[in-house]
């Protein structure tokens, strides 16, 4: 470790990280470097990647006339754990590529990499090892599941290249974020169909939505590295229209996935309670939209966390459409 990585500066809390986060807190200093590579200090983007998983996995249990089943418990706790520790292995990967332009921006410069707290090498292993966890998990599901996560290994990697190419990084972390609705479901059903496909889609449209919403908060530093995003390229003024594009599309498409889902059933009360979420799903979307400043960096992070409770409102309904 470098001279650098002991001063009380590369110790201290990151700086885009939450003040107070339980890492700063509570876990041993040895590890808090390596916690925070894995984003650990904020974990919103573990719910943003756990949430599609549990929709996947809810959706298609509402779909089998068998409905919830003891495997879905391990699904539901296998995604769980591996949408955490898979979350971390790619904010690790994205830390290694991203550590020169992370060191010219003053909110990511205090992160591990940039800041001499562990090396590229140390980081490397660290990644390895959370993969390692979440292909033991993996590899515990169907065999079209396995598939697709590994499959979803190339989208992981490729997402970090992507804002040196287009505008549109924002689609390919969607891409990769989403990924676990068609994992899960294929966990449950053994298959894929093209219910979970729109849905996959339906988490694209939500994930350019919120991370548009936070990529306000770097367009100016952005601009300085040359660094392209969808905020940058829609601008203050556009970025409403926009939002609402993916907010009607996302909306749209997941409501088209729980009826294409669950019309076969001809039950009534799961297909209520499915696009009743969605409903109120939108509503939240909607709700964010209304309060959206994008001038405001606090307001852009407050709404983009919000996103949480806005997925999460969507799985405990398909959940309560599954147990019906």
């Amino acid at each position: 470790m470098t001279e650098r990585a002991k001063t009380p500066e590369a110790q201290a809390s990151v700086a885009d990280a939450p003040k107070g986060n339980w890492v700063d807190l509570y876990a041993p200093a040895a590890l808090r470097p390596y916690l925070r590579l894995s984003r650990a200090d904020r974990p919103i983007g573990t719910w943003l990647l756990l949430l599609p998983c549990y929709w996947g996995l809810w959706l298609a249990a509402a779909a089998d006339p068998a409905g919830i089943g003891w495997r879905d418990l391990w699904i539901f706790a296998g995604c769980t754990v591996g949408a955490a520790v898979m979350r971390g292995a790619g904010c690790t990967w994205n830390d290694i590529t991203d550590r020169e332009f992370d060191a010219a921006v003053a909110r990511t410069r205090s992160r591990p990499l940039p800041s001499g707290q562990v090396s590229v090498r140390q980081a490397v292993v660290w990644m390895a090892l959370q993969c390692l966890i979440g292909a033991a998990i993996l590899f515990t599901f169907t065999p079209m599941a396995i598939a697709l996560g590994v499959a979803s290994l190339a989208l992981v990697a490729i997402y970090p290249f992507a804002k040196r190419f287009t505008w549109w990084p924002q689609f390919f972390l969607g891409l990769a974020f989403n990924w676990g609705a068609l994992v899960a479901w294929a966990a449950h059903t053994g298959s894929l169909s093209l219910p979970p496909v729109i849905l996959w889609v339906a988490g694209i449209l939500w994930t350019l939505f919120y991370d548009t919403i936070y990529a306000h908060q770097d367009k100016e530093d952005d601009a300085l590295i040359g660094v392209k995003s969808t905020a940058r390229l829609f601008g203050d003024d556009s970025s409403r229209l926009w939002l609402t594009r993916f907010l009607i599309g996302s909306v749209s498409l997941a409501a088209l996935a729980v009826i294409a889902a669950l019309i076969e059933a001809g039950s009534v009360w799961p297909m209520a309670l499915g696009l009743l979420g969605v409903m109120l799903f939108g509503w939240h979307l909607r709700w964010q939209l209304a309060r959206l400043d994008t001038t405001d960096t606090e307001n852009c992070l407050h709404l983009f966390r919000s996103n949480r409770d806005a997925g999460l409102i969507l799985a405990l309904f398909l959940a309560g459409a599954a147990t019906v």
